[in-house]
């Protein structure tokens, strides 16, 4: 860029054209027009101040003629050792018009501001316009924002948001500039927003008309149109039978990197300091430390990304009759540090699927345009502008692992699960065993995982009959599944994933994780259910007890047939209606702090002593905290020992932050515990989600906290995807495009000063001051107060090395 118009007289055109020139630069590489350092001789690049009063401070004070390398306004430093280029100006010069430079900008990066530049620039021009004459506190944008915000945190429909824009427009000052309607307010933000594609696919999931197919009308697999069918049969030739919403991902992880914040924030993983012994992080795991070990020169860029994919299905609409499956398939970045990177800012929504049906195996079809742009981010995509740190560099992404529930699992890694080989980790030394008058398949035989001289292993009649001698089996590597897939292995493996596509897939130690949410809430389904004897969840029953007597244990429970009913004797996990009704009046009564759980009272039916209603954070709170205190007094003292162990376990594996030291002994108790549970309930209880606690311990010790990898975020997100819909017919247009206005809303947050974002929720703690419900204060003598403190302190973990040592 010509930059001799720094030595020019203030009042000469050449001046006048290169101030012009300097803040076109600027608001393109920094992307705001409200945070710009200012080069006048006063400010001397100290300051941030809007484009407009920068004008000002150049034509009053004069550029600072020493600052000769614009760094600070988005120049890469090796820049300074390039010839000065020469811009030529047209003589209907814009004040925003944006020239690409020559340093290696693409597409891309026009991109990132919508397909047209000159409406982004009349964007840009609205953030310094004011709300209406006068106004000096907020601009047209800035209120804007604020007002989409709003929006958003608090769903307000279409309708309400027009109606509140007619009202705002009448309450401010004549001449305001406030938009008059939701598609004047949209159309403004979408011009902020990045695209996204729509794909034509086979309603029966055989392909996506791209690349060689991108011209026929017709599946070539299938031999179905391509086109929608209408109600006399008559192809709607146009109106595509299927379709998918494809968000490019590489685009957006370049509008990261231009905001300086955020910038910064994706190498915080480099620039923390890490515990010996302690994993905080999926930074601290094995499975980071191998892309670095086996690839260095991956590791040797801090701001290459680290990836996890999730996709699940949910029902847009809000009955809850309608079937409708609609599947998005959405990536986190673990570059990010633990407070952001699972919040839903950075949640990218990448694909959006078609409903109604949800895709099963042949979603691998839908994945092709993610899997080709993450080979793409592998191979290196240059031209990347850091704002942090003013330069230029070669970004890379790596994806670590996908998150799913158990089917979903199955569908993205191809494996069976269901039936005699059920468990991914365990593959054909699964241990299962089919039950006769159940008629289904329950995995016993944990005992194998015992040390080899432990004495449960040779009990016959507390377990199944039969001694242990076996061992675990060794879980199967990349490089060996991909070889036994494509030899045609169809008893373990339904499919060739097609992650194994990314060069480095076969080489991960876990490639898809196991989620430790759904299989809390079904160990808590089955236990709650069989305790309370709740209809439909129930592991106990005649069928459950003539398969305890087929297999020649605990053959005193067998059934007592008299003549008008069949008597079942009590098993150590029955509870008489006394014990349940204590155990219902135990739940009814818990007092929890605010924003624990939900009103566990409201779950309690008193009058058939059962727990009705329980949501996936119902049965987390309960494994954690309450059933322990629920059923401390009614169980046979063994039973309750093995549900207290269970849920002690799951209170361990689900910490923040994981001692390493500890995960050997975490993991020989969870075998125990299971043991425990094999000796004192029927094998009906035992189904493949009770299986897979046993290989929990394993992805904590590979992958590190359990917290970074369960579906909890995903499933809030989805809630936040499913308030988009407003047209009950097109659900997924909806969804696209409130995502990508809401996309704009984050990026004009991050420019305009005074503006919160909806994508990363500030802190709702309650005030010290502020009591619980319903409780009542008491003044204690001096005496007790100190036990309550000692005993407080002897049994907080930071506090013991000092009473060790004393």
């Amino acid at each position: 860029m010509d930059k001799s118009w720094m030595h020019s007289d203030r009042r000469s055109k050449a001046y006048e054209l290169g101030v012009e020139a300097f803040l076109n630069f600027s608001v393109e590489n920094l992307l705001t027009t409200t945070h710009i350092r200012c080069p006048c001789v006063k400010c001397v690049n100290l300051k941030l101040f809007g484009v407009g009063i920068i004008r000002d401070h150049l034509y009053f004070n004069g550029v600072d003629q020493s600052y000769k390398n614009w760094t600070f306004h988005g120049e890469p430093w090796e820049a300074a050792t390039n010839a000065s280029r020469n811009v030529e100006e047209d003589d209907d010069h814009s004040r925003y018009s944006f020239v690409s430079e020559e340093i290696e900008m693409d597409d891309n990066d026009f991109g990132d501001f919508g397909s047209d530049p000159y409406e982004f620039a009349n964007v840009i021009g609205d953030g310094d316009q004011p709300l209406y004459p006068g106004c000096r506190k907020y601009t047209k944008l800035s209120a804007l924002v604020k007002l989409y915000n709003l929006k958003a945190k608090y769903g307000m429909s279409d309708v309400c948001f027009t109606e509140l824009l007619i009202l705002q427009g009448d309450l401010l000052p004549e001449g305001n500039t406030i938009p008059a309607s939701m598609y004047e307010a949209k159309k403004t933000l979408c011009a902020l927003g990045l695209s996204y594609e729509k794909m034509h696919a086979c309603p029966n999931d055989c392909i996506l008309y791209r690349k060689e197919y991108e011209d026929l009308t017709h599946c070539p697999n299938c031999g179905i149109s391509r086109w929608k069918e209408g109600k006399d049969s008559i192809l709607k030739e146009g109106v595509p039978a299927k379709v998918v919403w494809y968000f490019p991902p590489i685009p957006r992880f370049k509008r990261m990197f231009r905001s300086h914040e955020t910038a910064k924030s994706l190498t915080w993983h480099a620039a923390r300091k890490s515990i010996d012994g302690y994993m905080s992080h999926p930074a601290d795991s094995p499975s980071w430390k191998l892309l670095n070990d086996k690839w260095p020169e991956f590791d040797n860029e801090p701001r290459n990304l680290r990836l996890a994919l999730s996709s699940d299905g949910f029902n847009p609409h809000s009955s809850l009759s309608s079937r409708y499956s609609c599947w998005p398939v959405i990536l986190v970045t673990y570059n990010l540090p633990p407070w952001l990177c699972m919040k839903r800012k950075f949640m990218m929504l990448t694909l959006l699927i078609f409903g109604p049906k949800q895709p099963g195996n042949d979603i691998d079809v839908y994945l092709e345009p993610l899997i080709d742009d993450l080979k793409s981010l592998w191979d290196g995509i240059g031209g990347v502008y850091d704002a942090h740190n003013g330069e230029y560099f070669t970004l890379r992404a790596a994806l670590m692992w996908t998150i799913n529930d158990f089917p979903a699992y199955g569908n993205l890694s191809g494996c069976v699960v269901k039936g005699y080989k059920a468990c991914p980790i365990c593959g054909d030394d699964t241990p299962s065993h089919r039950l006769k008058n159940g008629h289904k398949i329950c995995y016993i035989g944990h005992r194998k995982w015992l040390p080899i001289n432990h004495p449960y292993r040779r009990q016959r009649a507390a377990f199944n009959g039969k001694p242990e001698y076996g061992t675990p089996p060794e879980p199967l590597t990349g490089e060996e599944v991909l070889h036994m897939v494509e030899d045609g292995d169809r008893v373990c493996w339904k499919k060739k994933s097609i992650f194994f596509d990314l060069k480095y897939w076969k080489y991960l130690p876990v490639r898809h994780v196991l989620d430790v949410m759904h299989i809390e809430k079904n160990v808590c389904d089955s236990i709650i259910g069989t305790l309370l004897e709740i209809p439909g969840k129930n592991k106990d029953g005649i069928a459950a007890r003539l398969d305890l007597l087929n297999m020649g244990v605990k053959t005193d429970l067998q059934p007592e047939y008299g003549e008008r009913r069949t008597r079942l004797p009590p098993g150590p996990w029955n509870l008489s209606r006394a014990e349940k009704r204590e155990v219902c009046n135990s739940f009814y009564g818990m007092k929890v702090p605010e924003g624990y759980s939900s009103n566990i009272k409201n779950l309690v039916s008193l009058q058939d002593s059962r727990l009705l209603g329980l949501k996936s954070h119902d049965c987390h709170t309960l494994m954690q905290q309450l059933l322990p205190v629920a059923i401390r007094s009614v169980l046979e003292k063994p039973a309750r020992y093995a549900i207290t162990r269970l849920c002690f376990f799951f209170n361990a594996i689900c910490a923040k932050t994981v001692d390493v030291s500890k995960l050997d002994k975490l993991e020989e108790d969870v075998v125990v515990t299971l043991c425990l549970l094999e000796k004192y309930f029927p094998p009906s209880f035992f189904d493949i989600m009770v299986h897979l606690v046993v290989h929990l311990v394993r992805e904590v010790r590979l992958c590190g906290p359990v917290y970074f990898r369960w579906m909890y975020p995903f499933k809030r997100y989805m809630k936040v995807l499913k308030g988009y819909v407003q047209n009950r017919t097109r659900p997924e247009g909806c969804i696209a495009e409130r995502y990508i206005a809401e996309e704009a809303v984050e990026f004009c947050t991050e420019h305009l000063s005074d503006v919160s974002t909806v994508g990363v929720p500030s802190s709702q703690k309650m005030g010290v001051s502020k009591p619980l419900s319903g409780c009542t204060v008491s003044v204690v003598d001096r005496d007790l107060l100190n036990q309550a403190h000692l005993y407080v302190l002897e049994n907080t973990e930071e506090v013991l090395p000092y009473i060790d040592y004393v």
